[in-house]
């Protein structure tokens, strides 16, 4: 199945604004597919190169105008993959875009560019900024029909949907292929920094979080499981989250004594990768961890769904000190949403707590008959 990329026709809309298009994701999302379909489409006007070649790298570290100039001599397009393997990027990203006219840097990477190196001087003003997840349900709705969107649910909630599982087509290869991606691809880019101990830490700390998606974490057991200390795992975590493999939930409070704000619950944008992690893809029926699934899921879709449409809100949990909870809520504009995930059950009420603390607060519940309003939106799109 062709699956059209939405961040795609995005970014082709904006080349000729001298500007660094900046393109984020973790590995294997399908950066490079686009970056090359836009080379394709441009022709002899576009330059790709290869961040991790290690004479583009030399060569661009080359930070002369007259270096620069010669190199993008009739070009419009200058597309750089893999970007943050170039050390100070930023600043040859800012020099090349200051002083070579009419031309568009396309930059990718699979984590922020200031991950590992010192980017110098910041691109306020010359950047452009998009993150590219695993396939998105609003991009596969543009192509396959309801009734196929249905049948696969099961296949997504188990593997997730990064772009090369739709190559294969036994589940032993699925499962192969997610986790060769956890034990070879994902931490590749964190390896590379110096204060990180290695990848068998790192695993350790996914598997950990991966046990307990949608549960408040604390960093202070992760820390005492894994022998660190607490700093040093939340500074994992925070690179964790720099290379777009997991993301943080907060608790939501509006200084309510019994509101729980200080913990955190831990999502990972993908669930193939999570269930790569706790070594299980049993069928559903087989497994008494759907309500995890279906949660990590829906609030995956939600968030790619409302960043491809540039709505951006802030995300939260709700949990009172008594129990009563809400799996996420969205605030934009001073207007909170609140959001509940059911996979079995039809109804669900507003907790007493939370209607009589914000009773402007919408909520919603999305189970198996309301989802696709929540995450594919072909007229928002």
């Amino acid at each position: 199945m062709d699956i059209k990329r939405i961040i795609q026709k995005q970014i082709e809309s904006k080349i000729g604004l001298q500007k660094v298009i900046m393109l984020y994701g973790t590995r294997r999302t399908g950066k490079t597919t686009i970056i090359e379909n836009i080379v394709q489409k441009y022709g002899d006007e576009a330059l790709l190169l290869q961040g991790e070649d290690m004479q583009v790298s030399e060569l661009l570290q080359k930070r002369t105008v007259a270096n620069y100039k010669q190199l993008t001599a009739g070009k419009k397009i200058i597309v750089i993959d893999e970007a943050q393997a170039i050390p100070e990027i930023g600043k040859i990203l800012k020099l090349l875009i200051d002083s070579v006219k009419g031309i568009t840097v396309i930059a990718t990477g699979s984590s922020s560019f200031d991950l590992v190196y010192t980017t110098g001087e910041p691109l306020v003003g010359r950047n452009l900024v998009y993150y590219l997840y695993p396939i998105a349900q609003a991009e596969l709705s543009l192509t396959e029909d309801y009734l196929t969107t249905i049948r696969n649910l099961e296949d997504r909630l188990i593997y997730g949907s990064y772009p090369e599982l739709w190559h294969l087509n036994s589940a032993q290869e699925r499962e192969n292929y997610l986790k060769q991606m956890v034990n070879s691809y994902l931490l590749k880019d964190l390896l590379t920094m110096e204060n990180v101990k290695g990848a068998d830490v790192l695993y350790k700390l996914l598997q950990m979080l991966a046990w307990q998606v949608g549960s408040q974490v604390s960093t202070v057991e992760l820390a005492g499981s894994l022998q660190l200390n607490k700093a040093t795992v939340e500074r994992y975590l925070d690179l964790l989250s720099k290379v777009f493999i997991i993301y943080p939930l907060t608790g939501y409070s509006n200084n309510l004594r019994k509101e729980i704000s200080k913990s955190k619950k831990w999502y990972f944008f993908d669930n193939g990768i999570r269930n790569a992690l706790i070594g299980n893809f049993s069928p559903l029926e087989q497994r008494n961890d759907i309500g995890q699934l279906w949660e990590q899921y829906v609030l995956s879709e939600r968030i790619k769904y409302n960043s491809y449409r540039n709505y951006q809100p802030q995300y939260f949990f709700w949990r009172t000190y008594d129990g009563q909870e809400i799996d996420f809520l969205e605030l934009h504009n001073g207007k909170l949403q609140a959001l509940e995930c059911k996979w079995k059950e039809v109804k669900a009420k507003t907790p007493i707590a939370f209607g009589k603390a914000y009773p402007d607060a919408k909520f919603f519940l999305i189970n198996k008959d309301s989802y696709l309003d929540w995450i594919t939106d072909k007229q928002a799109i």
